[in-house]
């Protein structure tokens, strides 16, 4: 296991409501010594008037927001960065959006990670907690859809059956630093 000290640049930890995108992050973060858990959720919560949800037909208003929250995630990452701390970047990123996500966070080193536990443990995990994440979606949908239509980019690691400690110590072990392929 690297030595976290020496860990430095951006974590982005992405996967379906429920697969421990929240807790894995702060525990990763808690592990580094001068660090940000950055939560893009919270920029798709500033907007309090004309906030387009996303849905599984979305709409041109989702998509555009969805995209400034994406890119509001990523300048806040490289702005934390710049000034020496190592980010771990949380939020929902599927499909082609992981890509373009991906695209705009400048710092490097880069990692992903895709957490992508079973849709068994999902609903489990969904079912105990007092928040509700899914709606319009179910977790079969959204597993289906990250299986299915998310790039397979960086580190995808089932932690179905691991704790949160052994999760981070996966990330920390097996996240290798990400480039983009230039060509495409």
């Amino acid at each position: 296991m690297p030595d976290p000290a020496t860990v430095t640049g951006v974590y982005l930890i992405t996967g379906i409501q429920a697969a421990g995108k929240s807790t894995v992050a702060q525990a990763l973060a808690e592990r580094l010594p001068r660090s940000v858990h950055v939560r893009g959720d919270v920029f798709r919560r500033f907007v309090i008037g004309g906030r387009a949800e996303m849905s599984p037909e979305p709409g041109a208003e989702a998509l555009e927001q969805l995209r400034l929250r994406y890119r509001l995630a990523a300048g806040v990452a490289d702005d934390y960065a710049a000034f020496g701390f190592t980010v771990v970047l949380q939020d929902v990123v599927l499909g082609p959006m992981l890509p373009y996500l991906i695209g705009r966070i400048r710092t490097r080193p880069l990692r992903v990670v895709v957490l992508a536990p079973r849709p068994d443990v999902v609903a489990d995990r969904e079912a105990r907690r007092a928040k509700r994440a899914y709606g319009a979606y179910t977790v079969a949908d959204l597993d289906a859809g990250l299986r299915r239509d998310t790039p397979l980019l960086g580190l995808w690691l089932d932690n179905s059956d691991l704790t949160v400690d052994r999760t981070v110590d996966e990330i920390l072990d097996r996240a290798a630093p990400f480039e983009p392929d230039p060509l495409g």
